[in-house]
């Protein structure tokens, strides 16, 4: 216990699920099928009825954000309002982690669109169509709806040609990058660095940032 812990990549809620309080309720398969059979409608307004403020946290337009409200609200009896000013949701929000860490992000430059679309060529060569090709069958709603893998199934399938889907898996792939950016660059904890090709530059710009702070020794 007490060595630092080097963290590489990850999306941002991966970060945060590590440095912050962040709470994961629970689910029951039952109760998510019993609310899944009620119209938008009737859920929205069971919600309301249990939580006059529920518009202000969930958006009640969204069918699945309301379903797993609801769903929460009968595992646990908190209500949206209740989870929103707690103390952990709280800190999250005022960026107040639970844990010690020096933030450092790479700013991925103005080429990170072409380095995309020259890894999904790449992954495509390496077998990714074989592969969603395999796991077809046994790929559940949410893992269809995955970047790369929605917009390459029709492929698979034959429904869209190649050239098209792999378009549409770049095009999504970036929307993604360029939303993670946002994430991470609202995050005042993290230092930025400059992009450079040389890693070697990049890794002493890396260091600088992590050794003014005392708690760290490299």
């Amino acid at each position: 216990g007490g060595l630092p812990v080097l963290v590489a990549g990850g999306s941002g809620l991966h970060m945060r699920a590590l440095v912050d309080p962040l709470d994961f309720p629970p689910s029951d398969a039952k109760v998510r099928a019993e609310i899944d059979r009620m119209a938008s409608a009737d859920a929205v307004d069971l919600l309301s009825q249990a939580d006059a403020e529920a518009g202000s946290v969930v958006d009640l337009k969204n069918p699945r954000r309301v379903q797993r409200a609801l769903e929460i609200w009968r595992l646990t009896g908190l209500t949206p309002t209740d989870r929103a000013t707690s103390t952990a949701a709280v800190d999250v929000r005022e960026y107040r982690p639970r844990v010690e860490f020096v933030g450092v992000g790479v700013d991925a430059g103005v080429s990170f669109e072409g380095e995309i679309r020259s890894r999904l060529t790449q992954m495509v060569g390496a077998g990714l169509l074989e592969e969603i090709e395999y796991l077809l069958p046994r790929l559940g709603r949410n893992a269809r709806q995955a970047v790369g893998y929605k917009q390459l199934i029709p492929v698979v399938e034959g429904s869209v040609p190649i050239d098209d889907g792999l378009e549409a898996a770049a095009q999504a792939t970036i929307g993604l990058a360029k939303r993670q950016r946002t994430f991470f660059r609202r995050d005042p904890r993290i230092d930025w660095i400059e992009w450079d090709a040389d890693s070697d530059v990049r890794l002493l710009r890396a260091e600088a940032i992590i050794e003014k702070d005392a708690r760290w020794n490299l």
